[in-house]
């Protein structure tokens, strides 16, 4: 077993290569919130194993009761949002683009930028009774990558009930609902992936990334062309409103937020 060198020290994740597999941990206590740290970690992570030749599977989790609560909300604020969505997108991209097979691992909570973390994996695995949602627009926000890709999971209507209302489901309902690839009990979690794992290994190594590349050609045009209109909706339209600023500010002090309509 080795460790990815990245030249830093990582505090915010631990990275762990045995063979043709690369696990990458999430270690931010008590809910893995990703933040600006996180973000730059996890990208020079992604970047280092996929120079690894010898790695075929990139499986993703989270340290101790949660995957992921989402990215920190005090990134939201006007003067790091833009590099902070810029920063997370970069992370998103790269694993879409990345040649291993990544698989998500979610227990416990997975919400909003976790859930897009773990939704754009090629396989994910979840507890029955994880719980996913994108509660971005009770801060008065939405959800890019997901405004970009979650219709083409679970379908038009069930995305925009879980984006517009910011409703939370099982993992359980999410397998049901296709946001993930299937749904167990937690204490068959890591089994489940272990299963996919082998799978996985007895394929060959060649031909599984150009598989992945085929299979995502199609959507990889409109993802691009989705995630770049979501993000200019989000600085030039959804920035410009009090109610954004007052939702990431209530949040930040503990308070409800007192809508204006502007």
């Amino acid at each position: 077993m080795s460790v990815v060198s990245t030249g830093s020290k990582l505090s915010r994740i631990s990275v762990e290569i045995e063979d043709a597999i690369a696990r990458i941990t999430l270690r931010n206590p008590p809910l893995n919130v990703i933040d600006m740290q996180m973000m730059d970690e996890f990208a020079q992570v992604l970047e280092q194993i996929g120079r690894e030749s010898s790695v075929v599977t990139i499986v993703i989790s989270g340290e101790g009761k949660a995957f992921s609560a989402g990215v920190d909300i005090a990134a939201h604020t006007p003067d790091h949002v833009e590099k902070m969505l810029g920063q997370f997108h970069g992370i998103v991209r790269a694993l879409l683009a990345t040649k291993k097979v990544t698989i998500a691992a979610v227990h416990g909570l997975c919400l909003g930028g976790g859930a897009e973390l773990a939704m754009v994996c090629d396989l994910v695995l979840s507890s029955d009774d994880a719980e996913w949602g994108f509660p971005e627009i009770k801060l008065g926000c939405f959800p890019p990558v997901a405004c970009t890709a979650l219709a083409s999971l679970v379908g038009q209507k069930k995305a925009a009930e879980l984006i517009l209302t910011g409703r939370s489901v099982t993992g359980r309902e999410a397998a049901e609902l296709g946001l993930v690839t299937r749904s167990v009990p937690d204490i068959q979690l890591s089994s489940g992936v272990h299963i996919w794992i082998e799978q996985l290994l007895r394929l060959s190594p060649a031909a599984l990334p150009i598989a992945k590349k085929a299979f995502y050609a199609w959507d990889s045009m409109h993802f691009d062309k989705g995630l770049a209109r979501a993000e200019k909706i989000y600085f030039e339209d959804l920035m410009k409103t009090n109610d954004a600023h007052e939702g990431i500010r209530a949040f930040l002090d503990k308070r409800p937020p007192k809508w204006t309509g502007r």
